[in-house]
């Protein structure tokens, strides 16, 4: 079993900045993907931003330039530096993590999802 675990979130004025924190936990043997989604009220949930094992990286063009995804392999974190919010960011932030883990028996494929941070950003 994988566990995911969202950290960061708050109040936080237009302009102003937040740093959000995603740890994975448990028996796990790599990462392939670590993403960051958000749900607002009454929308479906969407992709802010992702990153690869390999690095490569992957933004929602709305957070394009404000918003900066990073990942400590040796931590199985992931980092979403958000600045210049805006009200339009107010969201539960949710974070999910790809990848392989041992179970038991052999290695089994994963994909955890944390339980939510929420980000407020009042005008």
């Amino acid at each position: 079993q994988v566990q995911v675990v969202e950290s960061g979130g708050g109040l936080v004025q237009a302009g102003g900045s937040l740093r959000l924190s995603c740890a994975a936990s448990g028996s796990i043997v790599n990462i392939n993907y670590m993403g960051w989604y958000r749900q607002a009220p009454g929308k479906q949930r969407e992709l802010v931003a992702a990153i690869t094992s390999g690095g490569s990286t992957n933004y929602a063009d709305s957070v394009k330039g404000r918003f900066t995804i990073s990942r400590d392999n040796a931590k199985n974190t992931v980092y979403l530096q958000m600045n210049s919010l805006k009200p339009e960011d107010t969201a539960v932030y949710y974070c999910n993590v790809n990848g392989l883990y041992n179970s038991r028996w052999a290695k089994i494929d994963f994909a955890s999802w944390g339980q939510g941070t929420q980000v407020t950003v009042s005008s």
